[in-house]
C-alpha cells in the first residue's frame, strides 16, 4: 500500500498523520497473518529503530478505536491485529497459534438469521464474529 494511502487512511480518520503512525499502519497491511504488537514492533525496527513498543501499542489501539484495524485475541489472551475489517471470521489453530481468515457469506446469514429470531432481551448486537478453534491439519503429528 502506497503512502499516500495510509496518509488518506489517517486523514479520513481525523488522525494526526505522523511517522509513527505511518509505520504501523504500514506493517500492520504489509505483515500478513495477524501480527502481535512484537512482530509489528520488529518489523518497524528495521527502517525505523527509534520507535518505541509503547509507540506501536498506542498506534494500534487508535486504529482499532477508529475502525481501521480489528483486535483478534488468541485462546492464550494475547492481542493480534487484522487489518481486514470487511465481516469475516477467524480459524484458530490450538497447536501453533495460527490465525486464518475465513469468509462465509452462508454462515453470516444463518448467524443473523438465528439471533433474529432470538430477541436478545436488553441487549442490540452490533457485530458477530465467531472464532474457531481447532488444529490446521498441517499441524498434526
Amino acid at each position: 500500500m502506497k503512502t499516500g494511502d495510509l496518509k488518506n487512511i489517517l486523514v479520513s480518520n481525523n488522525l494526526k498523520v505522523t511517522p509513527q503512525r505511518l509505520a504501523v499502519l504500514k506493517a500492520v497491511k504489509q505483515l500478513h497473518g495477524h501480527p502481535s504488537p512484537e512482530d509489528l514492533w520488529q518489523f518497524i525496527q528495521r527502517s525505523h529503530p527509534n520507535i518505541a513498543l509503547g509507540t506501536v501499542y498506542r498506534a494500534l489501539e487508535t486504529f482499532e478505536k477508529k475502525g481501521i484495524i480489528n483486535k483478534v485475541k488468541t485462546a492464550k489472551d494475547f492481542m493480534r491485529y487484522d487489518s481486514i475489517t470487511e465481516k469475516h471470521h477467524h480459524l484458530y489453530c490450538a497447536e501453533s497459534e495460527k490465525i486464518e481468515d475465513y469468509f462465509d457469506d452462508e454462515l453470516d446469514l444463518l448467524l443473523k438469521e438465528y439471533f433474529e429470531r432470538k430477541k436478545l432481551p436488553h441487549f442490540r448486537i452490533r457485530d458477530i464474529k465467531l472464532q474457531i478453534t481447532g488444529n490446521f491439519m498441517d499441524q498434526l503429528t
